[in-house]
C-alpha cells in the first residue's frame, strides 16, 4: 500500500497544529516532568525544521534558543523589560534573550 501523498501547504499545516499540541503537552507536563517538556520541545522543534516552517512567535519565546528548556516565567525564567527591549533570562544555562 503506498504512503499517502500530502502537498507542501497540507505538510505545513500538519506540521504546525503537531507543534503547537507539542507546546500545550511542554506546558501541561512542566510541573511534574520538566525534562519531558523540555524534550516536547527538541521535537517541536525538529518538525519546524524537517517540515521547513517556523515555530509561531508566542511560542518562540517559551523556550530558551542556547539550552532547549521549555521556560515557565517565575520558575526557570526570568522575565524583565528594559530600555524597550524584553528580557528573557533562562536559569538552565543563565543565557539572555533580548527582544526588541
Amino acid at each position: 500500500m503506498p504512503k499517502p501523498f500530502f502537498s507542501k501547504d497540507q505538510q505545513k499545516a500538519i506540521a504546525q497544529q503537531r507543534i503547537q499540541q507539542l507546546f500545550r503537552q511542554a506546558e501541561e507536563m512542566f510541573s511534574s516532568h520538566p525534562e519531558l517538556a523540555n524534550r516536547y520541545v527538541v521535537l517541536a522543534r525538529t518538525i519546524a525544521m524537517k517540515a521547513r516552517t517556523r515555530i509561531p512567535r508566542e511560542l518562540k519565546r517559551r523556550f530558551c534558543k542556547h539550552c532547549l528548556a521549555f521556560l515557565k516565567p517565575g520558575v526557570n525564567a526570568r522575565v524583565r523589560t528594559r530600555e524597550g527591549k524584553v528580557i528573557i533570562s533562562c536559569f538552565g544555562c543563565k543565557d539572555v534573550m533580548r527582544i526588541p
